[in-house]
């Protein structure tokens, strides 16, 4: 009788342990799903999808902040889910990563981007073309409108930013 009283709080912290590391492995309903560089690279050619790298710092509070207030809203993450393939990239990683036909660390793939802030977006068309790189914290509401640009086709159609902005913004006017 003794040991059955022993082994039940055993049992109940090995199950809140267990409990909370499950928790912490699977990822929140409508959480993003990063890819890594190769990966990535690999389902954008597959799927004819653009490829957004969200290149980052584990110290960057400007990242993080980007991941709480733009990444994590359901309405970016519906839209990249949907229209690209996402795929993060730590600009001081040595994991390798091969980007046509030569191998580099992460920290040197960015290089070769030029990223010299972080964050930095970078676009790539679905045949893993450099399209363009975006520097800095970007606010929901203009980070909707740039992936929408690319995501629509209109950057494919050789249409202004500045253009699509300005008929985006006459079509939904802010209240």
């Amino acid at each position: 009788m003794r040991r059955a009283q022993h082994a039940t709080p055993a049992i109940g912290l090995f199950a809140v342990l267990f409990g909370l590391w499950a928790f912490a492995v699977v990822p929140a309903a409508g959480a993003m799903e990063w890819k890594h560089w190769n990966e990535g690279l690999q389902e954008a050619q597959k799927s004819g999808k653009p490829m957004l790298v969200d290149v980052y710092t584990d110290w960057c509070g400007w990242c993080k902040r980007m991941d709480a207030e733009v990444y994590a809203k359901p309405e970016v993450s519906g839209y990249l889910e949907r229209h690209f393939v996402t795929v993060r990239l730590n600009a001081e990683s040595t994991e390798q990563a091969t980007w046509q036909g030569h191998t580099y660390s992460s920290r040197s793939l960015a290089s070769s981007f030029d990223v010299s802030g972080y964050p930095t977006t970078i676009f790539f068309d679905t045949a893993g073309a450099h399209l363009a790189n975006v520097p800095g914290y970007i606010p929901r509401e203009r980070f909707m409108l740039l992936l929408r640009f690319i995501g629509d086709g209109h950057m494919a159609r050789n249409e202004s930013f500045d253009e699509y902005m300005k008929q985006a913004q006459a079509a939904h006017p802010a209240p």
